[in-house]
């Protein structure tokens, strides 16, 4: 059975709300039975991106705002 799972990406330093932030991508891995197939990436979120969304204007693509942009 397949199965999903957060992983960290990178831990960096944002300039928008001047702390650290962790970045992390969701992965759906194969099933045991399908071994060829690679894991596909299906979302990426940021750990302080509802600090980010709570700003006047899109942000970044970390925060699901503003996909044009990644500051990081």
């Amino acid at each position: 059975m397949a199965y999903r799972t957060w992983n960290v990406e990178k831990v960096r330093y944002c300039e928008r709300i001047g702390q650290e932030v962790t970045l992390e991508t969701e992965v759906v891995y194969p099933a045991e039975y399908l071994p060829d197939q690679p894991p596909r990436i299906l979302a990426h979120r940021c750990s302080h991106a509802l600090i980010c969304n709570l700003f006047d204007r899109a942000v970044c693509k970390w925060s699901g705002t503003n996909p044009d942009y990644e500051p990081i």
